[in-house]
């Protein structure tokens, strides 16, 4: 614990002095007083609706981790097929990418209409924000294999699926995590517009339903609440990638 406020004081320090301005900002009327409530009134809006806070980013998991799963499942097999084949690489590659350049918002009316539901349509959303990113880096970890790694399969006489799981998979992780990491950033913005605008419920629905209200202790609540989670699952991830590039340096 000592190591870490020693590592991290200054940061605090930063966080506290936001928190800090925002009270003097906001208890002292300096700006719009009803887009901008007294920290007090944040924080009774926080003890009275926390369950339902949680409750809503329970639901946003609900949504966002099946379409993670989805959309890395395809990042891996389309990027491992481009990655270790050249010709269809060549072929594919800049079809690929020009499809990954259309941003996701602009398919969201079509995506709303010929969906069946709200539910399939922001699933295809965040699918569709997901994928280019850990697509990418697969294919580019795979490029950039070590060729020893790829000498000791060939001496080893690994081959097919074994090689595939064995050598190549595990030596092109630190780059196709890294592309989940960026991914993963992505998936948050879309999953948030998604529920802002047209879900039942989620983290997005919490705060764009009291906006509408004009019950801005709540909306900072709620915005509070999902940037916290946000910056915890962002955090998980990092601190995972950060160790399996340690590994794969060792």
């Amino acid at each position: 614990m000592g190591s870490f406020f020693k590592k991290y004081w200054i940061t605090i320090l930063v966080f506290v002095g936001i928190v800090a301005a925002y009270v003097v900002i906001a208890d002292n009327r300096l700006v719009n007083a009803f887009l901008f409530p007294p920290a007090a009134q944040i924080g009774k809006a926080f003890q009275q609706y926390w369950q339902t806070m949680f409750i809503n980013m329970f639901s946003s998991f609900g949504l966002l981790v099946p379409a993670l799963i989805i959309a890395t499942t395809i990042a891996l097999v389309v990027g491992s097929v481009l990655g270790m084949n050249k010709r269809a690489r060549e072929v594919l590659h800049p079809v690929v990418y020009t499809i990954s350049v259309i941003p996701s918002i602009l398919l969201s009316p079509f995506a709303l209409l010929l969906a069946p539901n709200f539910w399939v349509a922001s699933l295809f959303l965040i699918i569709y924000q997901t994928i280019w990113a850990t697509l990418f880096a697969t294919i580019t970890g795979i490029q950039t294999i070590n060729k020893t790694y790829l000498d000791n399969a060939a001496a080893l006489e690994l081959h097919g699926a074994k090689k595939f799981f064995k050598v190549i998979l595990p030596a092109a992780s630190p780059s196709i995590l890294s592309g989940f990491v960026t991914s993963l950033r992505g998936s948050f913005v879309m999953l948030v517009y998604a529920e802002m605008y047209g879900a039942k419920y989620g983290m997005g629905f919490f705060v764009k339903k009291y906006a509408d209200y004009g019950l801005y202790a709540e909306t900072w609540a709620g915005f509070v609440f999902l940037v916290v989670v946000l910056v915890i699952v962002m955090q998980v991830f990092e601190h995972i990638k950060s160790r399996l590039l340690s590994w794969s340096i060792d």
